[in-house]
């Protein structure tokens, strides 16, 4: 099994994030994918030749929740963002969820971006949880830790600095405020389709 890097240069020129930002962020997103595919390799091999049972194969299978955790949500993250974005459809089945939990859009783009300004670096995504039916805005620390269990992530914004210091400095408000105007809401709203 061998990981491809998808390509995202269709995003050069998004508004918002400069040419120098995404293609350093697309640097960073492809060595997660070599990554993953040398843990999966080193993993492998170690298992082939009988050393499942040692320090080093350990160490590769915790370590590969990070890479392949960090490959993945880099590429939901990209793939939420459009240049030629539309505001979400008030008439579709995500506005509709997301009005009737949070009494509006707009209460609901506070809390999201509530939840991107708290201290730290990290990961903001927007789940659905199907067990009780309801959107979890969760800031998520490490790639690997803190995703809850059987919840699907709908939409990824990457708060590590890589993703803004470059236009932004420490002005990280600014930057949210950019991926929100950047959303592919027809993206998200296929995704929530996908598992209703």
């Amino acid at each position: 099994m061998t990981y491809q890097s998808k390509d995202f240069t269709h995003l050069l020129g998004l508004p918002g994030f400069s040419d120098e930002l995404l293609q350093n962020h697309f640097k960073l997103y492809e060595g997660y994918v070599a990554n993953t595919n040398k843990v999966i390799e080193g993993i492998i091999a170690r298992d082939n030749t009988g050393e499942s049972g040692t320090p080093e194969f350990a160490e590769l299978k915790r370590r590969l929740g990070w890479e392949f955790n960090g490959m993945r949500l880099h590429e939901l993250y990209f793939e939420n963002l459009n240049k030629d974005t539309r505001g979400l459809d008030s008439e579709s089945d995500l506005a509709k969820k997301i009005i009737e939990q949070y009494d509006s859009i707009e209460a609901w783009q506070k809390y999201f971006t509530a939840t991107g300004s708290l201290r730290g670096i990290g990961w903001v995504v927007m789940y659905w949880e199907p067990v009780a039916q309801k959107f979890l805005v969760m800031w998520i620390n490490e790639h690997d830790v803190g995703h809850p269990a059987g919840c699907v992530p709908l939409l990824v914004m990457d708060v590590f600095e890589h993703a803004f210091l470059t236009d932004y400095g420490l002005k990280r408000a600014d930057y949210i405020d950019a991926f929100m105007k950047a959303i592919d809401w027809d993206v998200v709203s296929k995704r929530f389709e996908a598992i209703q």
